[in-house]
């Protein structure tokens, strides 16, 4: 389970240090996509990656086609140098609007990684009432669930 936060600077050969809990997790290669939401990117462990994109591809391949383009065509694969770094390509790094300090969050089955001032903005909007409340009523659809 990939958790917590962490704080690195991306170096001039846009290289980013991936913390040491989570390569242990993620692996030595792992993918690292845009976000369709945020302006962050996504990494996810190969056998996560594949559990995400399993249901696109089961799609009609008309339907499929333009998702996983648009999915992969700014995608990297991660491969962790011997400093712990990957690097990023310009795409990622433009989406994810970092200019040289990056923040990588552990989400459970992914991380994300974002620029240290879109994420202190998107921390400034989190609401913590609104999150209590959307775990309040999934909890309650769980229960209904079981009944």
């Amino acid at each position: 389970m990939l958790t917590g936060e962490y704080r690195h600077a991306i170096d001039p050969k846009k290289r980013l240090f991936i913390p040491a809990k989570h390569r242990e997790v993620l692996g030595t290669s792992f993918i690292i996509v845009r976000d369709l939401y945020d302006p962050c990117l996504k990494v996810y462990s190969m056998e996560e990656w594949q559990a995400f994109v399993a249901p696109i591809e089961a799609m009609d391949p008309e339907e499929a086609a333009p998702i996983l383009r648009y999915l992969y065509r700014e995608s990297v694969r991660g491969d962790v140098d011997s400093q712990g770094r990957v690097t990023l390509n310009d795409t990622l790094i433009a989406r994810a609007g970092i200019k040289k300090d990056a923040v990588i969050v552990g989400c459970g089955r992914y991380a994300e990684i974002w620029s240290a001032e879109e994420y202190a903005a998107k921390m400034e909007e989190e609401d913590v009432v609104e999150i209590a409340a959307s775990l309040r009523k999934l909890r309650r659809e769980a229960r209904g669930a079981k009944a």
